[in-house]
């Protein structure tokens, strides 16, 4: 999730577990434990690739994270060695929070490493987008509430309220996906495999990308489209630009990591490949840069990350498509 609802639920988490007791420290500290997993973006892992595909890992680990609630509660009562008699208190907001919020990016599409280093498959429950209003919004306001006004009712009624909001996406997620098989099949769409996840800022309408062979298509579905057919769109993954890069480091990462939703491109000479899960056709959010042609031979390179522009202009058509299976973009 983004920086801000990890703040919050770190702090609203913080303020339930002991903000009677110790008053702003605890939304503090939890605001602080809430951000701490994601700060591995800043830590450099060697290439642009490795920086994608390792991003959430050792420091999702939900063991990990555990073994270390002790020693972040220790050095709080270092801190404020007045609540040191609430040690175990002080465990159990930073087992709360740190694990919290790895668990909240587990429910976005990207991938988390909740079980490394026994498993290190990144692990995504596609429930909600990277940014979701309503679901931030509530734990904003009761923390808010908590802050300034001294309501703690308040920060248990917005927690509560995000909480049933997250379950109301799990459950909107297990209904699209079978409803997404059942017309994919109805129509005839051929798939190897396909994903869904929700768009942009809602959980009204989702995005599903699916694969076949040397293709990939993209379809979307509105929670009110009733019987109304999908209107898929195919496009080319273009594999055969992989020959002679199949076992490129950087080529054999992005296709575990994206589990084998990727397509490949010739960009001015250049061979990109494109993690097809986040973002939409054409604008996606990772793409890079792995090889370049030499006479007409894909030749391996150090992968760069393949900047591109984002289409904000598609956010009206997407608010359209909620109410609208006719919509045209």
């Amino acid at each position: 999730m983004d920086s801000l609802t990890q703040l919050t639920f770190g702090a609203a988490c913080g303020e339930a577990i002991l903000g009677k007791k110790v008053g702003r420290k605890a939304l503090i500290w939890g605001a602080i434990l809430g951000t701490l997993p994601d700060l591995d973006v800043f830590i450099p892992l060697g290439s642009p690739v490795d920086d994608f595909v390792y991003h959430r890992g050792f420091s999702h680990s939900l063991f990990l994270l555990t073994a270390l609630s002790p020693v972040f509660a220790w050095l709080i009562t270092k801190v404020h060695r007045d609540t040191k008699p609430l040690f175990n208190k002080w465990m159990l907001l930073t087992f709360v929070v740190l694990n919290g919020s790895v668990l909240l990016d587990l429910f976005t599409i990207y991938g988390t490493q909740i079980f490394w280093p026994l498993d290190t498959t990144p692990l995504a429950v596609p429930t909600l987008f990277i940014i979701d209003p309503l679901f931030t919004l509530p734990i904003l306001i009761g923390v808010s509430a908590a802050l300034f006004l001294k309501n703690h009712r308040l920060n248990f009624i917005g927690l509560s309220l995000s909480l049933a909001y997250l379950i109301w996406a799990l459950g909107v997620s297990v209904f699209v996906n079978g409803k997404m098989e059942e017309k994919l099949n109805e129509q005839g769409v051929p798939y190897s495999q396909f994903i869904s996840s929700p768009a942009p800022f809602t959980t009204l309408l989702w995005r599903t990308v699916g694969i076949h062979n040397d293709q990939y298509f993209e379809t979307y579905y509105s929670l009110f489209d009733g019987d109304a057919p999908l209107s898929v769109n195919f496009y080319p993954r273009n594999l055969s630009l992989m020959k002679g890069i199949g076992e490129h480091s950087p080529v054999v990462k992005l296709k575990s990591f994206t589990k084998r939703y990727f397509a490949m491109a010739d960009i001015n000479g250049s061979v990109t490949m494109t993690d097809l899960r986040m973002g939409s056709e054409p604008d996606y959010v990772f793409q890079f840069k792995v090889a370049e042609y030499n006479n007409t031979l894909a030749r391996p390179i150090a992968a760069q990350r393949f900047q591109t522009t984002r289409d904000w202009g598609r956010l009206p058509w997407l608010w359209k498509r909620i109410w609208d299976s006719e919509a045209q973009l």
